[in-house]
């Protein structure tokens, strides 16, 4: 990923921040020489200075018999929004610009399948998801006469190397612009659009502080 300085996130906190918002990553890996893909639901641990990234496939998906010595990439999409020149003080000499936040994590990849620790996997998948649409659902309780169809699924775990974070703000320019700019933002309905107008001030308000 093409990171110019100014873009790269050096906190480890922001790659927390990434994965609480929006955990459902894109895992890339390559088998004779072509790239291959798949969007799945992670969860992230760190234990000590490590990070590790956990998920599940089908059995049936022929992804995971790729995992091995290659490395694999593993893309967390944060939010992300288009920014319109009209809304900076010069906007005959600005341009469009489009804001983002996004990880890309690189590792080798584990695989698992040994009932318990699926069980544990999806339980745990199921807690934070459900917890955050107000559900009291859990597996394996809610549902015990599932149990035997983790069977179907093969779990993984992604060990870190190299993490990659670029959030693209608008830190390049001047505070007047990033603050116009992100106060146009806020007042659009799309989250993604208040996410970003909320990061745009969060790192606006680091710069001035570092002045």
């Amino acid at each position: 990923m093409f990171v110019p300085a100014k873009f790269a996130e050096q906190d480890p906190a922001a790659l927390d921040w990434l994965a609480a918002h929006d955990a459902f990553a894109t895992l890339v890996t390559v088998a004779d020489g072509e790239p291959y893909a798949s969007h799945v639901p992670m969860l992230l641990e760190r234990d000590g200075g490590a990070v590790r990234f956990h998920g599940h496939l089908a059995r049936a998906h022929p992804q995971w018999r790729q995992f091995g010595e290659a490395n694999a990439m593993l893309v967390l999409h944060g939010p992300h929004s288009y920014v319109s020149p009209s809304w900076y003080p010069d906007p005959e000499a600005s341009v469009p610009t489009w804001n983002y936040a996004v990880a890309h994590v690189y590792g080798r990849v584990r695989v698992f399948d040994d009932e318990g620790r699926l069980s544990t996997l999806v339980a745990a998948l199921s807690a934070k998801y459900e917890s955050a649409v107000g559900s009291d659902w859990r597996f394996p309780d809610a549902a015990p006469g599932t149990a035997h169809e983790l069977r179907g699924i093969v779990g993984f775990v992604l060990e870190a190397s190299r993490v990659e974070l670029k959030f693209k703000l608008n830190q390049h320019h001047p505070a007047e612009k990033v603050e116009r700019a992100a106060a146009a933002l806020a007042a659009r309905p799309e989250a993604d659009a208040r996410a970003i107008a909320a990061l745009m001030r969060d790192r606006l308000a680091r710069r001035k502080e570092s002045a």
